[in-house]
């Protein structure tokens, strides 16, 4: 088969065993075949708009695109049976590795497939700093002048760190530049990202790079340990993204991992994207008592109390993490763990992924006897992630210094801003709800320095001047904070998870909670543990997976493993395509009306393939068929359109915008058919939307994509 996207749903279907048939789609195909706006009438051949056509047609409406009558769906003539397809089985790869590329920090874990049991996670980083945990490494990265790759993680930030501040002005350093990928309205291709200087690189170069790194220090240690160099083709790669991210973004992913080498469009199923809080889901099923703290136990785990301060089990749990790091590998269960004994036949619980640039949340319900798990309400959150204290940081360095300095500074002395930001992440993982000494920042010598030459005056001057409370300047060259300032700094991003929580908390989909587990580097904050547990009022238990940073990489790996662990999904947004439909008077609006060949049309109908919310199984299909408009015609271009209302009627209803463009290549496929028909089966249950197609009269492959990207 010719097409990356076929091959890869055709096997995926095979392997799972899954139905052909999509009952949404079904039983929509059988209401049109059955009303007086059936599409399959033979008198009026359905057309879908040529490529050349397409490109021709600019109007700013699409019903008055008169002559462009747009896709009609088929009702399907020919239902393919599973014998009449014989794909080949996948490739058997030898090793999972998966890449938890975060917004602050990375890495990677892998487990071999006949030792599944066994999550080994990368070798120690170089560098470090104080009181952080070094798992992972910062998500920085550093090319040189002439924008190629020079280093990742703290070996970028140490170089840029010791570079002449003359030097580093044309050196490229790029931190906390996954955000944009969610941030960025239309993105694409050629989308820009910012380099600390200021200067623009490509997004996708810059993600590539990052990737091509995990990539060549994954397989430098898979060859470290085999005694030969380990080859590529054996390695199954998992990415993972948050689960509020849209198609595009995990589209971008999968080309710059493309980019990069890890997989190709002739090999998609080598890569997988995970969705980061169904790892961390899945990884919590395998939890064993002494792998976690209760925050709501009335007991003491791991000599943790509930009645002593709230962080005292994660200090205790770092702690058991430290001793137990040299092994590098994690033994899971095999099967499920003794927290997960505790649940029942449909018991549900929630998963709060708190990270760097979002906050995630996924609501799952357990699926006895197999453990399999199925998700009850549509994946939510925002950019509630622990950059937003940073952001909180900088407004405060404002308030004190002005803005048209800190932003003078930041150009001017890029190095040394990171260094602030450096010494003001340490101190940040010290605040705590019962804190009562303050915190002390270094400030670096070059910021006194150029803040004195900018201003004229000192920098305990502006600090006297500015009436900032709780933020004092002391006599070693440190700004020096109450816990109330450091605590007002998190204020903002904490009350956004609350209240985000709140309103999820309040659907009818989530009620009788058993469980609330606490993931991600940030839920390492005492001060965002006691607001959760103040916000349940003891309404669920608040579980917190020990090395709290690691639980979605150690998941990413288990879902590399087995992906159809997660059985059914519920689609994010409603998707479908414009079609035209007979003519009701009194039902459609005059101005959708189209006359053609004598016969009236209503243009812009929306057909749904799959609403908002909407559960969808693992391999579940939605089943269309489309004819070209033309014998000659070589490629359909179907527009895909979607919303985040459940119920769409026109493809121009406010809050419908065009998200996508599905593909059909009909080149090679010629068939002595008077009328073609092209069937294509779109799969929505996955992490990533993917289509295919056959030729009906055939039985031949039609190469089929979706692009979300270039639009």
């Amino acid at each position: 088969m010719g097409c990356e996207n076929c091959c890869h749903l055709e096997r995926s279907l095979e392997s799972r065993g899954a139905s052909r048939q999509c009952r949404q789609c079904s039983k929509s195909l059988r209401a049109s075949s059955s009303s007086p706006s059936s599409s399959s009438s033979p008198s009026s051949p359905p057309q879908v708009k040529s490529a050349e056509k397409r490109d021709a047609m600019a109007a700013p409406s699409p019903a008055k695109s008169i002559g462009d009558p747009g896709i009609t769906p088929l009702s399907p003539t020919h239902i393919l049976k599973d014998s009449e397809e014989n794909e080949p089985a996948g490739h058997s790869f030898i090793v999972v590795v998966a890449i938890d590329f975060g917004t602050t920090s990375s890495g990677y874990a892998y487990a071999f497939t006949k030792e599944p049991e066994c999550i080994h996670t990368m070798r120690r980083w170089e560098g470090g700093d104080p009181g952080v945990s070094n798992q992972k490494t910062p998500t920085t990265i550093l090319l040189t002048p002439d924008k190629k790759f020079h280093s990742f993680g703290y070996a970028a930030r140490d170089f840029y760190h010791d570079l002449d501040p003359t030097e580093s002005k044309q050196w490229l350093y790029l931190e906390k530049f996954k955000m944009k990928l969610h941030t960025t309205a239309n993105l694409s291709i050629d989308t820009d990202l910012h380099a600390a200087n200021g200067k623009r690189v490509k997004a996708l170069d810059i993600f590539a790079y990052a990737l091509a790194f995990f990539k060549e220090q994954a397989l430098k240690e898979l060859s470290d340990q085999a005694g030969a160099e380990f080859d590529n083709a054996d390695v199954r790669w998992v990415i993972t993204v948050p689960a509020i991210w849209k198609m595009p973004a995990k589209q971008f992913m999968r080309e710059a991992a493309y980019k990069a080498g890890l997989a190709s469009r002739e090999n998609p199923e080598q890569l997988i994207i995970a969705l980061e809080p169904e790892a961390a889901s899945i990884y919590c099923r395998k939890l064993r008592l002494h792998q976690m703290i209760d925050l709501g136990s009335k007991t003491s785990i791991n000599g943790y109390s509930p009645t002593e301060n709230v962080g005292a089990g994660m200090t205790q749990a770092k702690e058991h993490v430290r001793r137990n790091r040299q092994s590098r590998t994690f033994l899971v269960e095999n099967v499920i763990g003794e927290l997960w004994s505790e649940l029942n036949e449909g018991d549900r619980y929630v998963v709060v992924d708190c990270g760097g640039g979002t906050v995630d949340l996924t609501v799952h319900q357990i699926r006895m006897p197999e453990g399999h798990l199925k998700e009850l309400y549509k994946a939510s959150g925002g950019p509630y992630g622990s950059i937003g204290i940073d952001y909180e940081f900088e407004k405060l360095l404002c308030k004190i210094f002005g803005q048209d300095f800190i932003d003078q500074f930041k150009i001017k002395r890029p190095a040394a801003w990171v260094d602030l930001m450096i010494a003001f992440e340490s101190r940040k993982r010290a605040a705590a709800p019962d804190r009562t000494n303050p915190l002390n920042i270094n400030l670096p010598f070059s910021f006194i320095d150029y803040y004195k030459k900018f201003r004229g005056h000192s920098v305990e001057h502006a600090l006297r001047k500015s009436n900032v409370d709780f933020v004092k300047w002391s006599s070693q060259g440190m700004l020096r904070m109450n816990p109330d300032a450091m605590n007002a700094l998190f204020k903002p991003t904490i009350d956004h998870i609350i209240q985000h929580l709140t309103d999820l908390f309040d659907k009818p989909e989530v009620t009788d909670i058993k469980f609330l587990f606490l993931v991600g580097g940030f839920a390492e904050s005492p001060l965002l543990q006691k607001a959760v547990q103040d916000m349940l009022q003891g309404r669920s238990r608040v579980i917190i997976p020990h090395d709290v940073g690691l639980t979605i990489l150690k998941g990413a790996v288990l879902f590399g493993l087995d992906p159809g662990v997660i059985k059914v999904r519920r689609s994010p947004l409603t998707y479908g395509v414009g079609v035209l439909n007979r003519f009701v008077e009194g039902k459609h609006p005059p101005e959708k009306m189209l006359v053609k060949d004598g016969t009236r049309w209503c243009t812009d109908v929306f057909d749904t393939f799959i609403a908002t919310d909407q559960s969808v199984a693992l391999g579940e299909t939605v089943k269309r068929s489309y004819t070209p408009a033309k014998p000659s015609q070589q490629v359909i271009v179907i527009h895909v359109y979607c919303s985040e209302k459940e119920s769409v009627t026109f493809i121009s209803d406010p809050g419908v915008r065009k998200c996508g463009t599905l593909r059909l290549d009909v080149s090679g496929t010629e068939s002595p058919a008077a009328r073609r028909e092209i069937q294509t089966l779109m799969q929505f249950g996955d992490t990533e939307i993917r289509a295919m197609a056959v030729d009906v009269a055939t039985s031949r492959s039609v190469k089929a994509s979706i692009d979300f990207l270039s639009q």
